[in-house]
């Protein structure tokens, strides 16, 4: 599996600077972490899913990028990272791709991934049909028992917005955690920064606050089959990320999911790809 390295050496580079002309790694108001994450998600699961690259080569799916989901029932709106849907009508005979995405995200791909990346059939980026399967991908970097309410409403709305929309959609959290025991806030310290002045550093009591956040993804919904209520797969990558421009690495070693484990990334892309393949066989 690479997409948690490619999220890593992705979020190891400045992203675009704030209003206050400060550049950073990660900022909870940027799309760039949930982006490149999902987009990583998407790759491992097209890698893994045989049947998705035959529907993929065949043109009967394609990628919707920020999509706008509702519920049927309660006209509940929500929108998702990255979708897997059949198309809407006529598909563009030109415009962006799976793989043209790497360079709009300028993603950087070892040699081995480009060629990975080569050897898959593309999908265009067009109007989005039946959702197939939904990504959503939320971030818990600082403040971490603080941001818990919200990471769990943000992330239980999302799977209930998709099963509303569609009871067959497979519904996909990716949640990112920082085990950083320093980070620097752009939040509290982008005004201060920009003026020259040092920054707030704010200290995480590591392990314990990874550990939090775990425990809390556990707690929301997970279903078994699309009779069930929550999410059909949930996958945690655990960073070392103090967003002072050092490098990002992943943390790999408890209370980070173990191999084996259902939150561990590569256990939510095998399920995924076992369920869709059991789910879209016929289409």
């Amino acid at each position: 599996m690479h997409g948690p390295e490619i999220l890593t050496r992705y979020l190891s580079a400045m992203g675009p600077a704030d209003k206050n002309g400060v550049r950073w790694q990660y900022h909870s108001r940027s799309d760039r972490h949930s982006k490149v994450g999902c987009w990583g998600v998407a790759f491992d699961l097209l890698r893994t899913s045989s049947l998705m690259q035959s529907h993929a080569a065949s043109g009967k799916v394609i990628l919707g990028v920020n999509h706008e989901m509702r519920d049927y029932g309660t006209g509940r709106k929500k929108d998702l990272d990255l979708v897997i849907a059949r198309p809407n009508g006529d598909v563009p005979a030109k415009g962006p791709t799976f793989k043209s995405l790497v360079e709009q995200y300028q993603i950087v791909l070892t040699a081995e991934e480009q060629s990975m990346l080569d050897g898959l059939p593309d999908m265009p980026v067009a109007p989005v049909g039946a959702v197939l399967v939904a990504l959503e991908a939320k971030a818990c970097m600082t403040a971490h028992v603080k941001s818990l309410p919200r990471l769990y409403d943000e992330l239980n709305s999302s799977h209930l917005c998709v099963h509303g929309a569609s009871v067959q959609a497979l519904a996909i959290a990716y949640v990112q955690v920082n085990h950083a025991e320093t980070f620097i806030s752009p939040i509290i310290n982008s005004k201060d920064i920009a003026r020259g002045l040092d920054p707030e550093i704010s200290v995480h009591k590591q392990p314990a606050d990874t550990q939090r956040v775990l425990n809390k993804v556990a707690e929301i919904p997970r279903r078994s089959n699309n009779k069930g209520t929550g999410f059909d797969a949930i996958g945690v990558t655990v960073l070392d990320l103090v967003n002072d421009g050092s490098p990002v690495t992943l943390f790999e070693a408890p209370p980070a999911p173990q191999r084996g484990d259902h939150f561990h990334y590569g256990s939510m892309i095998v399920r995924m790809a076992n369920e869709y393949d059991a789910t879209f066989a016929h289409i």
